[in-house]
C-alpha cells in the first residue's frame, strides 16, 4: 500500500467526535538490540508447519564458493538427542540461503533447531508442529513492516509471547521503495535507510532488501521464537501489483514486469520460510492449507499475482463521473463487470475444497489469511468536513486530494484495490463458501495499515462471518494524512458503513488472536512508539468472537470510548 495513491485521505475534519477510553498497558520494554552473529547475520527462521514437518531457514554470511550446511532438530534446547539432521550445499546461486524441510517429526510438539557450517553454529530457534488434536490456538497477526518507518517493536513483543502457536504475516513483509520513495524521509531521520538505496528492480536488489529486514534485531528475535505462515501482498514485488503489472512499475524505464516479478519471487522463496511450489505449479500460486487437527483450518490465499485483473484507477475515473447517470454506468459497466477477477478458478476451487473439508470434519474454525480488505466499505462523504484551506495543505503532499474528495461524494467504494473493487468476484467467493457450508468465515486482513473489526455480508445481506484487519507493524495509517483528525475520520467511516464495527487508523501494532472451543478473543495490541526500540505496549481494543445461527459474529468489546461503543452496536 502506498499512501499517495490508495490511501489519499483528506485532513481537516471539523471538531472532535470523541476520545478513546483508557486502555490497559501490557508493559514497557527495551527492544531487542543484540548484535547479529557474523556468520548468521540474518538469524534463523521456521515456517509452514505441518503435523510431521516444518520449514527451517537461515543464511550463511561472509563466505565464498559452495558451502555444506547441516540443519539439526532436537526436542530439547541442549540438543542432547538430535531427531532430524539434513545436509545441503548452498552458494551464490541462492545467495547463501539455506532452506530445509525437517521431516519425521511428531505432531503438536515444540522443537529446537540450529545450523552448522563448518565450525560455525547458528543461534538456536524454536518451532512447533501442528497437532492432531487441540482445543485452543493462538496467533499473532502482522502486516506491513516497512523498515524506514520505524522499529519493529511489534515483532519484539511477539518474540516475548511464549503461548503463540504461529505468526501469521499477511503481506508487505518488505517494501520495494528506494530512499527517495515512500518512507524515505522518516528512514533518514531514524537512521533506518533502505538498502539498496534505489528501488528494487533486479534479483540482487530484492535479495539485499530481504537481508536488511531479516538482520533487524526484533525480526531475528521473532523468527527464532515462532514458526511463521506468510503470504505476500504487493510490496514484495511492487506497489499495487496485479497479474501483469503494477502501479509502481514503469515498463518504459524499468523493463518488463515479468522479469521484475520473477526476480522478486525468486528472492522471496530464497529468503522466506515457506515451502517451494510443487513441481509444475506456477510460483505465483502460493495459496495453501494448514490444519490444527479437527479444530481449525487455516487457508492462506493469494490475491495479487495469480489472477488479479488490473485495479480501477478511481482517482482518474472520477473526472468522468459528472452526473448520477455517469455513476450508475460506472457502477454497472466497470465496477461490477463480472470479468474482474481476484482468485481465479483454480484457486477458488482450492479454497472452496478447503472450506468444505473443514465443515465436513466438524471443525469450529475456518480462518482465511487474506491480503486485502474484504468487507464492504464505502468512502464516507467528507465534503462537509473539509475546508479549501485544508485541501490546499493536503495537496502539498497528495496532488490527488481534490479527486479523492470528489470520489467520496459518489457513494462508491473506499478502496477499489481491495475486494470492493471486485464485487462480482467477491460474490462468487461468498457463493462458493456458502455451498461449502462455511458462512462462519474468520478473515484476517492486512494491507490497510489500520485495525478493523468488520461484519462480512453479501449484497443481499446474508451474513458470512467476521473480518479482523491488523494495523501496520510500522507503516502509517490514516494519521499520516489526517494527523490529529485521524480518529475523527475513523468514526465517520464507522458511522456511514454498517459493516464496519471498528476502525483505528492511528496506531501501529498487531492482533493477538486466541481461539478456544467455539469462542474467541481478538486483542488489538498497539505500540506507544516506533521511533525508538524502547516502547510501551497497550491493548487498545478487544473483541469477542462467537458462533451463532450458522455464522460467526463479533460479540463483546473492551477498550472503546463512549461514541465508539455507540457505533460498535
Amino acid at each position: 500500500m502506498q499512501v499517495s495513491r490508495r490511501h489519499a485521505l483528506l485532513g481537516g475534519l471539523a471538531g472532535s467526535l470523541g476520545a478513546c477510553a483508557s486502555q490497559p498497558k501490557l508493559g514497557s520494554f527495551q527492544g531487542a538490540r543484540q548484535s547479529a552473529d557474523a556468520a548468521f547475520s540474518c538469524g534463523v527462521a521456521s515456517g509452514d508447519p505441518a503435523q510431521d514437518s516444518v520449514v527451517l531457514w537461515t543464511r550463511v554470511s561472509e563466505v565464498e564458493g559452495s558451502l555444506a550446511v547441516t540443519a539439526e532438530v532436537s526436542s530439547a534446547a541442549s540438543f542432547e538427542r538430535v531427531v532430524f539432521s539434513s545436509r545441503m550445499t548452498t552458494g551464490a546461486e541462492r545467495d547463501y540461503t539455506v532452506k530445509v524441510v525437517a521431516t519425521g517429526l511428531e505432531p503438536g510438539q515444540t522443537y529446537f533447531y540450529r545450523f552448522r557450517a563448518g565450525h560455525k553454529v547458528s543461534p538456536i530457534g524454536r518451532t512447533k508442529t501442528l497437532p492432531e488434536t487441540t482445543e485452543r490456538v493462538r496467533f499473532a497477526v502482522v502486516s506491513c513492516s516497512n523498515y524506514p518507518f520505524g522499529h519493529f517493536n511489534a515483532y519484539d513483543l511477539i518474540a516475548r509471547d511464549d503461548e503463540l502457536d504461529a505468526v501469521l504475516h499477511l503481506g508487505d513483509y518488505i517494501y520495494e521503495y528506494g530512499t527517495d520513495g515512500y518512507g524515505g524521509a522518516k528512514g533518514k531521520a531514524l537512521g533506518r535507510d533502505h538498502t539498496p538505496a534505489h528501488e528494487c528492480l533486479m534479483l540482487g536488489d530484492y535479495r539485499q532488501r530481504h537481508r536488511q529486514y531479516k538482520a533487524d534485531a526484533a525480526s531475528r528475535a521473532m523468527h527464532s521464537a515462532h514458526p511463521m505462515i506468510a503470504i505476500w501482498d504487493d510490496h514484495e514485488t511492487s506497489n499495487d501489483a496485479w497479474q501483469r503489472g503494477a502501479e509502481n512499475h514503469q515498463p518504459a524505464t524499468e523493463g518488463g514486469f515479468n522479469a521484475r516479478k520473477r526476480a522478486a519471487l525468486q528472492a522471496y522463496y530464497e529468503y522466506m520460510p515457506v515451502r517451494d511450489p510443487q513441481a509444475g505449479r506456477p510460483r505465483e500460486q502460493l495459496y495453501r492449507e494448514f490444519q490444527w487437527g479437527k479444530f481449525l483450518t487455516l487457508t492462506a490465499i493469494e490475491t495479487r499475482l495469480t489472477a488479479r485483473t488490473e485495479q480501477i484507477d478511481h482517482l482518474a475515473a472520477v473526472a468522468e463521473l459528472n452526473s448520477d447517470a455517469d455513476v450508475r454506468r460506472f457502477r454497472t459497466a466497470v465496477l461490477n463487470d463480472p470479468s474482474r477477477e481476484l482468485l481465479g478458478d483454480a484457486q477458488q476451487a482450492f479454497v472452496a475444497g478447503s472450506l468444505a473439508r473443514s465443515v465436513q470434519a466438524g471443525a469450529p474454525w475456518r480462518v482465511l489469511s487474506n491480503q486485502i480488505l474484504m468487507a464492504r466499505v464505502m468512502a464516507p462523504n467528507i465534503g462537509a468536513y473539509v475546508s479549501d484551506e485544508a485541501i490546499a495543505e493536503i495537496e502539498k503532499l497528495f496532488p490527488d486530494a481534490r479527486a479523492f474528495l470528489q470520489w467520496s461524494t459518489l457513494g462508491l467504494p473506499y478502496n477499489p484495490d481491495a475486494w470492493d473493487g471486485y464485487p462480482a468476484a467477491r460474490e462468487r467467493f461468498y457463493e462458493a463458501a456458502k455451498v461449502a457450508g462455511a458462512r462462519d468465515l474468520l478473515v484476517l486482513t492486512g494491507d490497510t495499515h489500520m485495525f478493523w473489526a468488520n461484519d462480512l455480508r453479501r449484497e443481499d445481506g446474508t451474513e458470512m462471518g467476521v473480518e479482523l484487519g491488523t494495523a501496520g507493524v510500522t507503516s502509517p495509517g490514516a494519521n499520516a494524512v489526517f494527523g490529529e483528525n485521524a480518529f475523527d475520520y475513523s468514526l465517520l467511516v464507522r458511522k456511514e458503513n454498517k459493516d464496519v464495527r471498528y476502525v483505528d487508523g492511528v496506531n501501529n501494532g498487531y492482533i493477538r488472536l486466541d481461539l478456544y472451543g467455539d469462542a474467541g478473543q481478538a486483542d488489538f495490541i498497539s505500540m506507544s512508539t516506533i521511533d525508538s526500540p524502547d516502547y510501551t505496549a497497550v491493548r487498545t481494543a478487544s473483541f469477542g468472537l462467537r458462533h451463532k445461527d450458522g455464522t460467526l459474529e463479533l460479540a463483546r468489546s473492551e477498550g472503546l470510548g463512549f461514541k465508539e461503543k455507540i457505533l460498535y452496536r
